[in-house]
C-alpha cells in the first residue's frame, strides 16, 4: 500500500476511536445526571408533593428496603408518587453503581393499587425476576429489585 493509503487509514481508525469515545463520554453523562425534563413534561403529582391520599384498611402504606446494603429504608405512599434513583431528588435514594440517577417510579392507579415503570434506566427494573418493559402492577407480596437491592410495598 502506499503510504497516503497507510495515512489516511490511520486518520480514518483516529475519527472512529474519538466518535467511540464521545458517544460512551455521552452515555455516562446521561447516566450520572438524567436527561432534562421540562416541566411541561412532568406528572401533576410530582407538581403538589404534598397532596396527601386516603388509604385504605389494609391498603399498602410504605415501600421498604428489603434487601441490600440499605435495608430498612422506605418511602410513604400517601403522596401517590414515589421515585427511586441515586438522584437527590428521589424518594427512595439508591447508593448503587446499577441504579441510574432516576431509575423506576411507583405510582397509584385510579382503582388504588400500585403499578411500577421503569424510568429508561440501563440496567432495569425487575418484578419477580423478571425485567419489565411497561408499567406493571405489583401487590404485597411481589419483590421489586433495581440494581443489588429489592423492594417490597408493607401496610
Amino acid at each position: 500500500m502506499s503510504a497516503i493509503a497507510v495515512t489516511l487509514l490511520k486518520v480514518l481508525f483516529l475519527a472512529l476511536l474519538w466518535v467511540f469515545i464521545m458517544s460512551a463520554a455521552g452515555v455516562i453523562k446521561t447516566d450520572l445526571f438524567g436527561r432534562t425534563v421540562p416541566a411541561s413534561e412532568l406528572p401533576r403529582d410530582l407538581e403538589n408533593p404534598r397532596k396527601r391520599r386516603r388509604m385504605k384498611k389494609g391498603a399498602p402504606r410504605r415501600f421498604a428496603i428489603v434487601s441490600g446494603d440499605q435495608t430498612g429504608i422506605s418511602a410513604d405512599l400517601a403522596s401517590g408518587v414515589v421515585q427511586i434513583g441515586r438522584s437527590a431528588d428521589c424518594q427512595i435514594i439508591l447508593d448503587d453503581d446499577y441504579v441510574s440517577t432516576r431509575h423506576a417510579r411507583l405510582e397509584a392507579d385510579s382503582a388504588g393499587g400500585w403499578f411500577i415503570e421503569d424510568l429508561g434506566s440501563t440496567n432495569g427494573t425487575y418484578v419477580n425476576n423478571q425485567r419489565i418493559t411497561a408499567p406493571t402492577t405489583i401487590t404485597l407480596t411481589d419483590t421489586v429489585r433495581i440494581g443489588r437491592t429489592q423492594l417490597r410495598l408493607g401496610t
